[in-house]
């Protein structure tokens, strides 16, 4: 049976992806970064994030992933952030900065000034330069000026990305296209220096996800592929290293039935200026003045079925943290938080996307919560 999804909560930064970077940055010595998880000290450190393994997801399926089933026990959830999408828990784990600081607040937001949407996932357009977008230091670069040797090892087709520099500037890249080589390059980033942190990231459990579903049996199967693949990180660590691994994101599947068409009829499109965000939540931006009646439409339209706030009330319950005045216009004006397994899609605009079977964004604990398991190597 699918993961049950609850309602939606505010993500706990003091208990999240932000704070797992800034806490593996503090254990491995450097300086006035904060340890809000208490990690313990070591010499190396790895981070394994596996795209779209929830912690909900985890637990439900543990069957098929017996290593990661033996670590779950002394495992903890964290929050991933909002919106619960990879552009934006790659940037906070590679800033340990929470969306509202980073700026990464979304698969697509409008760019101010402008009639234009990023997709801040595949990034795109060329007149919005990575590094002004995103202009903090990133955890890499911090790393390697307290002379922590970094390693980025992710799939060749990522390396100088739009959002790899937005997120993950300042580390070495190591292209590793296979589950095998992603194995073989992090035990390879491990070894030789004095202190190491290596960043593993895996997208293919996402991608199964989102085209079969999570209770289906591609998910399932690769589930099984990635709890070796963590397991032989995990068998190669050498002395005084730690593996943490965790989640940018779950997810929740959707049916034709639970899916609403934003895009076609008038009611969803009065006062509308720009629809951005994904279909489990959708970032409008509207015309002058008319955010409030937008607001109280698409709540009368959506009913229980999603959660409709403001731009200012989103800010006011903290779901992006604290949020720096250059990131507050992109943010929506309105912002409509799918509950249930409801999915607003947008059939014409993006076709792909709203046939996908699973899908993420909201806040529900199924998409919200992402595993930090441990794994340590003794002096």
């Amino acid at each position: 049976m699918p993961v049950r999804t609850d309602d939606l909560s505010t993500p706990r930064y003091e208990a999240s992806l932000a704070s797992l970077t800034t806490s593996v940055l503090a254990s491995l010595g450097v300086a006035g970064e904060a340890d809000l998880l208490g990690l313990p000290p070591v010499r190396r450190a790895c981070v394994l994030l596996v795209d779209g393994m929830g912690w909900e997801l985890l637990r439900e399926y543990r069957v098929h992933a017996p290593f990661l089933a033996t670590l779950l026990e002394s495992g903890t959830p964290l929050a991933a952030g909002c919106p619960t999408t990879t552009a934006t828990s790659l940037a906070t784990m590679g800033t340990g900065l929470v969306p509202g600081h980073h700026g990464i607040v979304g698969y697509q937001v409008a760019v101010p000034g402008t009639e234009r949407v990023l997709n801040q996932l595949r990034w795109g357009d060329p007149e919005v330069v990575p590094e002004d977008w995103q202009p903090h230091t990133t955890a890499y670069e911090r790393a390697e000026r307290a002379g922590v040797r970094t390693a980025y090892i992710a799939d060749e087709a990522y390396r100088g990305s739009g959002l790899s520099r937005a997120s993950a500037r300042g580390s070495r890249y190591v292209g590793a296209d296979s589950i095998t080589e992603l194995a073989v390059r992090a035990g390879e980033a491990l070894e030789g220096d004095d202190r190491v942190l290596a960043f593993v990231y895996h997208s293919d459990l996402d991608s199964y996800g989102h085209l079969c579903g999570v209770d289906s049996p591609y998910w399932r199967l690769h589930l099984g592929y990635v709890d070796r693949l963590a397991e032989q990180i995990a068998d190669s660590l050498p002395p005084d290293t730690a593996l943490y691994i965790t989640a940018d994101h779950g997810m929740v599947d959707t049916a034709p039935g639970t899916r609403i068409d934003i895009e076609s009829g008038p009611a969803f499109n009065a006062g509308v200026r720009l629809r951005a965000g994904e279909p489990r939540l959708r970032q409008i931006y509207t015309r002058d003045g008319a955010a409030a009646d937008v607001a109280a439409a698409w709540r009368e339209l959506l009913g229980t079925r999603a959660r409709v706030l403001t731009r200012d009330e989103a800010l006011a319950e903290g779901l992006f943290g604290d949020v720096e005045e250059a990131v507050r216009p992109r943010i929506g004006d309105v912002l409509a938080l799918a509950r249930g397994n409801t999915a607003l899609i947008a059939p014409e605009s993006e076709r792909t996307i709203s046939r996908l079977v699973g899908h993420h964004g909201s806040l529900t604990a199924a998409e919200l919560h992402v595993p930090l398991l441990r794994v340590t190597a003794a002096p």
